[in-house]
């Protein structure tokens, strides 16, 4: 016999899990004492606020490809944890939240931060379940893993009452089930051979490589097929490292601020092959840049979910395929033969990747008498961070401008080299760089490394008191220019010199991360971040530094108030 939460956490340890993220509640105690008992294989991560620790469960998601797990508490523990929830579920992330239960006999009545999980999740989760039967555990547990990552990845919601917790099960009858692997769609014959005809009577193809359930092998496999066909290659809205940025063939990511040039020839293509990303409202230009729900292109879409095929877009060729599976078919194909479709090719993708190499050149901002504005030039300081850090560093964001520096000018390697390389909310959420550095940190022992804003930080720059409690280092280089930067710019183009709600008083953000433990430290210039960053790389714990940035420095493109003018000026 052992105890229903005992038995819960010995499901959680064969599936895989070492970690898991929650802040403690008295709804799961059985649970935290069955983590107790097992210390030796699982470690629950005390966090400071569920939406921390439901971030931290995603990010694990992400950079491994099975659930990451998070543990809350009823009522208000589910609801703050609900924002990473709805970043799995945008993300395409495989994630299983945990949420302890009122009793059962006081269920119905709005006991206690009672909540309804069912109508409360199932907009933003693949599926929600309560276990009333301690001896069904072995079976939700198990199917949670398995729907979490079959077909699109996402989030499951398990509700597990109090009192079931503390009940017995006979092990003998009720077992652990085994180790839980996704299934993988595999490429239909004739689906290949259709693909290869519709290629080879496109002139201008061009590949978006994103989404969910890529690995090395898939990734090296995508790379070896555009290598044979020389197709350009553009990644989907923060999935940057599916594709080598350092390729011959890369056109650049697709996504929010795109290069204008770049879009440009997505629209000019006759064949888009959307290898992986659902084709979401970001990597589309809000369904604009790719019309929907037909594009005017011809449309190859390739997804591992047989329900996001025609959901949106019309695909010309929908194919139902696991990443792996569609990669190694694809790059089995053999090489074309006609040599003036592969000159002509040739040119075409030679000119996209020109285009993605003159997009890295750097233009200064400058103000409206052409003066550099000013004295930290973001473009330097990527520059130094593509210097110094390793290939397999951990690189993540939350939302916010601050983030379209590192998006544009910093190249991954990513998972050709073996290792996820970003990690980004496509759900556009803020306050999710910070814990998501720090579950890398916790759980791979990679350099970790956010950019933030000061806004974005604020969201969840509690969870350095986790960092630290566990040891985690992680390095933050945290963008202080006093606004909400993304507001602030459609605020300007909507409705010039009508300032309201975007600006903010800050603190030092130094002495803030310094109280926490880290070391804390403040730039005004450019030359002063080398030795900040070489020295945080040398340390054994986290560095926050805060980078003091004109607000007049709001894209990667123009200033606050060439927005402003432009907008006077219709």
């Amino acid at each position: 016999m052992k105890l229903a939460g005992h038995l819960l956490i010995d499901c959680l340890i064969e599936q895989g899990v070492t970690h898991v993220f929650g802040v403690p509640g008295e709804s799961f105690l059985a649970c935290l004492d069955g983590i107790h008992d097992r210390a030796d294989k699982i470690q629950f991560i005390n966090c400071r606020q569920e939406g921390g620790a439901a971030y931290m469960a995603e990010a694990v998601g992400k950079l491994t490809g099975r659930p990451g797990v998070c543990f809350v508490t009823r009522g208000p523990g589910a609801t703050n944890a609900s924002i990473g929830v709805h970043t799995a579920f945008q993300d395409s992330t495989p994630m299983v939240l945990l949420v302890g239960d009122v009793a059962s006999e006081t269920r119905d009545r709005e006991a206690f931060q009672e909540v309804n999980y069912l109508s409360f999740f199932e907009s933003m989760a693949k599926r929600v379940e309560r276990i009333d039967d301690p001896n069904r555990i072995p079976e939700y547990i198990a199917r949670a893993f398995a729907t979490s990552m079959n077909g699109r990845p996402g989030p499951v919601v398990l509700v597990l009452p109090e009192d079931m917790q503390i009940k017995n099960v006979d092990t003998d009858r009720y077992p652990v089930l085994a180790h839980i692997k996704p299934t993988r769609a595999g490429m239909d014959v004739l689906a290949l051979q259709k693909f290869e005809v519709m290629l080879l009577a496109s002139q201008r193809p061009f590949v978006i490589a994103g989404g969910a359930g890529w690995d090395a092998t898939s990734a090296l496999a995508l790379q070896t097929f555009a290598e044979k066909f020389n197709l350009p290659v553009g990644n989907a809205f923060r999935f940057q490292d599916t594709f080598d940025n350092h390729h011959r063939n890369y056109a650049g990511d697709v996504g929010i601020g795109i290069n204008p040039k770049l879009a440009a020839h997505i629209k000019e293509s006759d064949l888009i092959i959307a290898f992986g990303p659902r084709l979401g409202e970001m990597t589309t230009g809000g369904y604009a840049m790719l019309t929907a729900p037909k594009m005017q292109q011809k449309l190859i879409h390739i997804h591992a979910s047989s329900e996001e095929l025609n959901r949106v877009y019309q695909a010309d060729l929908p194919i139902n395929a696991s990443m792996d599976a569609a990669a190694q078919a694809l790059a089995a194909l053999q090489a074309p033969s006609d040599r003036a479709w592969q000159a002509s090719i040739a040119g075409w993708t030679a000119r996209v990747h020109a285009t993605y190499e003159a997009n890295l050149i750097h233009q200064p901002i400058l103000d409206s008498e052409a003066n550099p504005v000013g004295l930290i030039d973001m473009p330097a300081i990527v520059a130094l961070l593509q210097k110094h850090l390793p290939v397999d560093a951990v690189l993540t964001n939350g939302a916010g401008n601050f983030a379209s520096w590192v998006h544009r000018y910093f190249k991954h390697h990513g998972l050709i080299k073996g290792h996820k390389t970003q990690l980004a909310p496509t759900s556009g959420s803020m306050g999710y760089g910070v814990p998501a550095g720090i579950a890398a940190a916790i759980t791979t022992r990679r350099i970790a490394f956010t950019i933030a804003g000061d806004g974005d930080f604020l969201m969840n720059g509690q969870e350095l008191a986790t960092a630290v409690q566990y040891g985690a280092k992680s390095i933050i280089v945290l963008l202080n220019n006093g606004i909400y930067g993304t507001i602030r710019m459609h605020q300007e183009r909507e409705y010039p010199a009508r300032v309201s709600g975007s600006s903010m008083v800050n603190q030092s953000f130094a002495a803030l991360g310094a109280a926490y433990g880290y070391v804390g430290v403040r730039i005004t210039r450019t030359e002063e971040f080398e030795p900040e960053l070489a020295a945080a790389l040398a340390r054994s714990e986290g560095t926050l530094i805060e980078v003091m940035l004109d607000a007049e420095v709001l894209t990667t493109r123009g200033t606050l108030s060439a927005i402003r003018n432009s907008a006077l000026q219709k």
